[in-house]
């Protein structure tokens, strides 16, 4: 996806506005300016960020300032979806500027969005819910994720799902009603969680135990026998990470369907580990194993790279936003805080303290086959449920095939993936 094609442009002259100019005197930024007539488009606005990040990869302090003053004119956090867009890159890259650049650092000066104070939200269980209902990001990946879930469990009487997900088992009380409904009868049922959670939004106001009493009130509510587990799960130690995928620690059991999902979760698991990782659930020998995520890639180790992909990526909820919800929207405000403050994780950070490492789907795919693990489609019926879920949506939002995924799309632009594999020859018929 290129920024070019948004069709949008900030509503802030160029060539009529001789401060930006005069501020904007080096040649490197007159570069990116030329021929942004009248106003600067989403890819105007892309190559000076771009710049901006080459210049502070270089310390090249005098440069950095002058295109954020720039940006500076472009950026409003209740402006266009470009416009806010850009407060929150700036805000990163101000951010970034603070630790890297020698003094003097451009931090020095006031920038539109760099001085914002973003504070923890903790959410209810209810905020949770609108939360995930703003857009379909997470529920797409709930809904897809469950068809393929219930479809390779439908033999079974004891389910155990191992679930590795940042959205607070929102997921489950859909699945745990159709398994109530289900012809045979309903399965027992455990579900499994780690005691570690990347501290990453949505953060919930209650602890993880709660969120189990309040899944097993729900499930003996449909009479499915049920147990909510945590298990102990150190992410700073790959060692103890594949050591505790241990059968035995997990208690497993030989007559239940094992099912593990990774919803939003690969992402945090870092990129000398993603491999163990994937290779420890596959000698579980789950009964299906289901990956979602967002499909775009962070692997890259330039900045300007990053820059790139983030920006023309993260327009996208900005831009969904933008079709239902006022500019001072205080939802809306607070869900693009939150994605502002992955961004500021992803283009302000390097090394350790940089936790999103996002992989597009192709690449998780060649991970997953690598593993051992053998893809299984999604039919119709899975897809047509998708669909009917999306056209409650907005009408930007879309569903399309690949060869190994069933992709969200805003747009007509990749949003988020969801795969499901299995970890022998047998055919499972996702639908």
């Amino acid at each position: 996806m290129r920024a070019e094609v948004r069709g949008k442009t900030s509503s802030v002259s160029v060539h009529n506005n001789s401060t930006i100019l005069n501020r904007a005197d080096n040649s490197s930024v007159y570069g990116a300016l030329k021929g942004c007539l009248g106003s600067l488009d989403g890819g105007c606005i892309e190559k000076l960020l771009v710049h901006c990040g080459s210049a502070l990869e270089s310390h090249d302090v005098t440069l950095a300032q002058q295109v954020m003053w720039v940006l500076n004119n472009v950026a409003s956090l209740v402006g266009d979806p470009n416009q806010r867009l850009t407060s929150w890159f700036l805000r990163a890259l101000v951010s970034r500027a603070s630790r890297v650049c020698p003094s003097p650092s451009p931090t020095s000066m006031s920038f539109n969005g760099s001085s914002i104070r973003v504070e923890t939200r903790l959410m209810s269980v209810t905020d949770l819910a609108r939360y995930v209902d703003v857009i379909p990001w997470h529920r797409f990946g709930f809904c897809a994720a469950n068809i393929a879930i219930y479809k390779a469990i439908e033999r079974y009487q004891k389910v155990h799902i191992l679930d590795f997900s940042i959205s607070h088992c929102m997921q489950w009380p859909t699945l745990i009603d159709a398994l109530s409904k289900r012809p045979q009868g309903p399965p027992s049922l455990r579900i499994t969680v780690p005691s570690f959670r990347p501290q990453v939004p949505p953060l919930l106001n209650i602890p993880t135990q709660q969120i189990g009493l309040c899944l097993t009130k729900f499930a003996n509510s449909k009479n499915i026998p049920f147990q909510f587990n945590l298990f102990p799960y150190n992410h700073n130690n790959n060692n103890i990470i594949i050591s505790l995928f241990d059968p035995s620690i997990l208690n497993l059991q030989h007559d239940e369907a094992l099912v593990i999902n990774c919803q939003h979760w690969l992402r945090y698991v870092s990129d000398d580990e993603k491999d163990d990782f994937i290779n420890a659930t596959k000698r579980l020998n789950p009964r299906i194993t289901v990956v979602v995520d967002e499909d775009f890639d962070l692997t890259d180790s330039s900045l300007a790279s990053r820059i790139t992909t983030s920006f023309n990526y993260f327009w996208i909820p900005f831009d969904a936003l933008e079709t239902f919800l006022s500019k001072d929207s205080t939802q809306r405000l607070e869900y693009e805080a939150d994605v502002g403050q992955r961004i500021e994780n992803i283009i302000g950070f390097e090394g350790k303290q940089r936790v999103e490492r996002l992989e597009s789907c192709v690449k998780v795919s060649e991970r997953m086959r690598n593993g051992g693990y053998l893809n299984q489609p999604f039919c119709d019926e899975a897809a047509d449920e998708v669909k009917a879920l999306l056209a409650e949506q907005a009408s930007g939002w879309g569903m399309k095939r690949e060869e190994d995924a069933l992709v969200l799309t805003w747009k007509g632009h990749n949003a988020v993936f969801v795969t499901a594999w299995v970890s022998s020859d047998d055919e499972i018929v996702v639908a």
